[in-house]
């Protein structure tokens, strides 16, 4: 893979450590909850864990966060080690769960109830909320505060064995119920939960929350810089505070950047899952999603993504990137290395009057014209052809120089054919059009010098294939999902055009053994892929040119 590695402020920042001697390597983790797919916007935290580990030759880990146990699932795992894999974002530092340190997690949870830094707490969420405060106002201490160690122990004893129902209480950390920072207003550590966890089973009935949890398992994994969004930085106080009262000698320390926010897209796993759950979409892989997986069966690579996340830039300040610049990064490479075949996605018949009915000859069009090492492929070329619908009218047109009744155009790398006429059907849509050839004009310009102005393209009814095509446009309509109007929802903006599918289209012969993660230009249509899942279908992945109304 061509190398994507770029600098920004977290490198700097990497820089002053090692100029300062607080550290000696990188270890970078990527923590994902396995509630859901990854998607476009998981690829960021992704990137820059995984490439910052790479340019100062450190290590990365994969370290699912599953402590929430109502949500996750073993697909979700699978799912987020594949869609790794397929970035080239291998974690060398080695696969972890969070579970696997939830022993230690209560470990550590006793020893901060016998130094008297944390403390079992009878309130309800409600009761917390209120007794938590303001932004402008200090929050009110627990009833349950002060109670004495030996209670404390007792109580988070019975709840480890469950003799009490969910909601009963939580573990907090006793810390300062008059901070400004409302994380550190004695936030819970610990709550109850009586869910069989997908991977520990039933034998915890009590699960440790993220802000807890996580600094534990960074600094138990030897991570060195934990790298996170921007929506975590006031949760930075509370990492630090976890470390400096458990003791670890070894400090892993954290450090946020601006999430990804991308035009026409949600970002949001909960939603996302909503549109799976209810159908409107084909899956988490449905190409219009979001998703790695998503943007794979469309036909998007690991590269193009990876190119779209670094010119995306890496910074602290909200912005929302277009989606057009993921769209450049999949063309600009696609025009690179894609082979070029010719596909008619509406096609309407062509007969070509004065060429021999039995007659078959073979044209050598360029695979890319972009690649020299690419070669040429032998199209073959017969009386009856099909060509697009949207390369003819009934009559001339301003600035329209392809078919229409009297105009010649060059049929691609072949012959210049003369529209005579055509045929309608009782709609008046078209059905055959009658042409005539000029045999003279193999793949070269007309004896008499006369000009020509148009070019399209085309394939032979019989050697040609049928296939489906899959048109997919952008899943909503509104470009700033982040902001929307008071009253409105992501539902709202659901493009319902999201998706046309074209069946009845033919291309060239060769076609027929294109294969999944194989992608095409279809020349003067856009870039198309075979779909993974449905066999006989192509899904496009881009136009060839940038939309001009986007």
């Amino acid at each position: 893979m061509e190398e994507i590695t770029s600098s920004h402020f977290i490198h700097e920042i990497i820089d002053r450590d090692f100029a300062e001697g607080k550290v000696d390597h990188v270890h970078t983790r990527f923590p994902p909850e396995p509630n859901g797919y990854l998607h476009i916007g998981s690829a960021k935290a992704i990137y820059i864990n995984w490439e910052t580990a790479k340019k100062y030759g450190g290590k990365f880990n994969l370290r699912y966060d599953d402590t929430n146990p109502e949500k996750e699932d073993d697909e979700y795992v699978k799912s987020i080690y594949e869609d790794l894999l397929w970035l080239g974002a291998v974690p060398d530092g080695g696969v972890f769960y969070g579970s696997d340190y939830f022993d230690k997690c209560y470990e550590f949870a006793i020893q901060l109830i016998k130094n008297g830094d944390a403390y079992v707490c009878d309130l309800s969420a409600d009761d917390m909320r209120e007794y938590r405060g303001t932004l402008t106002e200090p929050g009110r201490e627990s009833p349950c505060r002060n109670r004495s160690v030996e209670e404390n122990l007792t109580l988070f004893e019975k709840m480890k064995n469950g003799d009490f129902p969910d909601g009963t209480c939580t573990l907090r950390a006793k810390i300062d119920m008059a901070s400004p920072n409302m994380n550190m207003r004695d936030p819970a550590i610990y709550r109850i939960c009586h869910t069989d966890h997908h991977r520990q089973g039933s034998k915890w009935c009590i699960y440790p929350l993220y802000d807890y949890a996580h600094p534990i398992q960074d600094a138990l994994e030897g991570i060195t810089h934990s790298l996170c969004s921007i929506e975590f930085e006031n949760h930075r106080p509370l990492y630090d505070w976890v470390v400096d009262k458990i003791g670890f000698t070894q400090k892993p320390h954290q450090y946020e950047f601006a999430r990804l926010n991308v035009t026409h897209t949600v970002m949001s796993k909960r939603y996302l899952r909503r549109l799976v759950e209810e159908g409107t979409v084909d899956g988490w892989d449905d190409p219009r999603m979001p998703t790695l997986c998503g943007l794979r069966r469309r036909g998007y690579t690991p590269s193009s993504i990876l190119d779209f996340v670094r010119r995306a830039g890496v910074a602290k300040a909200f912005s929302i990137v277009d989606h057009s610049l993921l769209e450049h990064c999949i063309r600009d490479e696609l025009n690179k290395i894609s082979p070029r075949r010719m596909a008619v996605l509406e096609p309407v018949k062509v007969i070509i009057e004065n060429y021999p009915d039995d007659k078959v000859e073979y044209f050598a069009i360029s695979n890319n014209p972009n690649d020299e090492t690419a070669g040429t492929r032998q199209v073959a070329f017969t009386k009856e052809l099909y060509v697009d619908r949207s390369d003819f009218l009934p009559e001339k047109a301003p600035k329209f120089h392809r078919l229409y009744p009297g105009n010649e155009v060059r049929l691609m790398s072949a012959y210049i054919i003369r529209c005579e006429s055509f045929e309608t059907d009782e709609n008046s849509n078209v059905t055959l059009i009658r042409c005539t050839c000029d045999l003279e004009t193999r793949n070269g310009m007309p004896a008499d010098g006369r000009k020509i102005k148009g070019t399209i393209h085309w394939v032979s009814v019989p050697h040609s294939i049928e296939f489906d095509s899959m048109l997919y446009d952008k899943l909503f309509t509104t470009p700033n999902l982040t902001a929307l109007p008071e009253g409105k929802s992501y539902d709202d903006y659901l493009n319902k055009n999201s998706v046309k599918k074209l069946s009845g289209c033919r291309g060239e012969e060769c076609l027929l053994e294109a294969k999944a993660g194989e992608r095409y230009q279809f020349v003067r249509m856009g870039y198309f892929c075979p779909d993974s899942q449905t066999p006989g279908v192509f899904n496009s992945i881009v136009a060839l040119k940038e939309s001009k109304d986007k």
